[in-house]
């Protein structure tokens, strides 16, 4: 009985993947037929069926960018990217996408040691960190056996080093790990939505403006209150902006 409803299961998942990848199929049919809010229907449907894929949201942003959709189409490349992020056809789309914005922000670079250490933290992933660190351990535990057993004062003296070398690793794999795992939980990107959108300098609408944002401009949440997000721009410019106006592209 156990087993029967294994398969039953399994066969159930295979023709739930394949009727997803029938309606994948349609949409790009009508994608290619240049009915493109007709795909972008389909394509939705697929999404609100928790089917996420780089490729589905990269479909998303070209039917959305042929219709002049600025905000989705920037919004969906953006989310693509967050999936693969190495991809260099959703690099290019997205940068046609935000020719398309209003706002002209200049991008404030990292300087100096945090720069180096952003770099070097950004180079993997929190996971790949921590893989690298139980790796680390693994090979201290085995040259340091290596180390015990072994009688010849080279081979110590070179496994001993070694050793040193590979704790020394995991420890720092570890700190990167945390420190990775720190910068995305700040890492809180969205794309403004509302065609033109008041930011103020406090979480309250009588109060001033500061500036104006303008729909598929990418902000960074910082913090939240009520209704109300305060974001940084590229060029570290800050305000409250509603909720509403914008769209956070990470799910939590």
């Amino acid at each position: 009985m156990r087993v029967l409803t294994i398969l039953l299961f399994c066969c159930f998942s295979v023709f739930g993947f394949s009727q997803k990848d029938q309606q994948f199929d349609a949409a790009n049919a009508l994608y290619n037929d240049g009915k493109y809010a007709e795909a972008i229907d389909k394509y939705e449907a697929i999404l609100d069926a928790e089917t996420h894929s780089a490729e589905l949201y990269f479909n998303l942003g070209n039917a959305n960018y042929k219709l002049n959709n600025i905000a989705p189409s920037i919004y969906y490349f953006e989310k693509a990217l967050l999936l693969n992020p190495k991809d260099e056809a959703i690099q290019n789309n997205l940068a046609f996408a935000q020719n398309m914005t209003i706002d002209a922000i200049e991008t404030v670079p990292d300087v100096g040691f945090s720069r180096i250490i952003n770099n070097m933290v950004n180079t993997f992933s929190a996971d790949t960190w921590a893989k690298i660190a139980v790796g680390g351990v693994l090979l201290f535990v085995v040259i340091f056996l290596a180390y015990h057993f072994s009688y010849s004062s080279v081979k110590k003296r070179i496994a001993f080093i070694t050793s040193v070398v590979s704790l020394i690793i995991a420890c720092l794999s570890v700190a990167m790990a945390f420190q990775k795992s720190a910068l995305d939980k700040k890492n809180n990107p969205a794309i403004v939505f509302s065609q033109e959108s008041r930011v103020k300098t406090d979480p309250n609408p009588k109060s001033e403006e500061v500036f104006r944002l303008h729909e598929g401009t990418k902000v960074w949440v910082l913090e939240t209150f009520e209704d109300w997000k305060k974001i940084r721009l590229a060029d570290n410019s800050t305000g409250w902006i509603p909720f509403k106006d914008i769209k956070l592209l990470k799910d939590f």
